[in-house]
């Protein structure tokens, strides 16, 4: 969710067949039904490994994540949301925006913060046009700061 910026019902309906652990990517059908691939990093293919071996609940479906407590049934996206918002609660973080949403606007500026530029940033986020991807990706003033050349001080006339 916070790595790839996916949106919430993306991870709430993750099932094991989109996952292509061989080739190391997610499949994913997008807003506009076209099937479009992630990055399956280590990180995140271990995160999921370690979440099937040591949390998720063992019952028959193809949905990879599950709610924890009874009845067991595939989360939802208001799940994701919630726990997401359990999340930046426990970590202290203050926002107006609450929900998953706020982890694609994360992605977007961390990966301009490393220097990734839109169209980059709207490939790993799916947006068909780099105007809806400026808005994700936030432009950080203490970056540009650090990269913009120095004013010399002087009048240029």
């Amino acid at each position: 969710l916070a790595r790839l910026g996916l949106r919430a019902g993306e991870v709430a309906n993750l099932t094991f067949e989109q996952i292509d652990w061989v080739s190391g990517q997610i499949v994913f059908a997008g807003k506009s039904r076209r099937e479009e691939r992630l990055p399956l990093t280590q990180e995140i293919g271990g995160s999921i490994l370690a979440y099937i071996e040591r949390a998720r609940p063992r019952i028959a479906t193809s949905r990879v994540f599950l709610t924890s407590t009874a009845p067991i049934r595939p989360v939802s996206r208001i799940t994701v949301k919630c726990i997401v918002n359990r999340a930046l609660d426990r970590a202290g973080i203050k926002s107006a925006h609450r929900g998953a949403h706020i982890l694609r606007h994360s992605a977007a500026t961390t990966m301009l913060r490393k220097g990734v530029n839109l169209t980059g940033i709207g490939a790993v986020l799916r947006h068909r046009s780099p105007s809806v991807t400026a808005l994700y990706a936030k432009v950080d003033i203490g970056l540009l700061t650090e990269i913009a050349q120095p004013w010399g001080g002087r009048l240029p006339c």
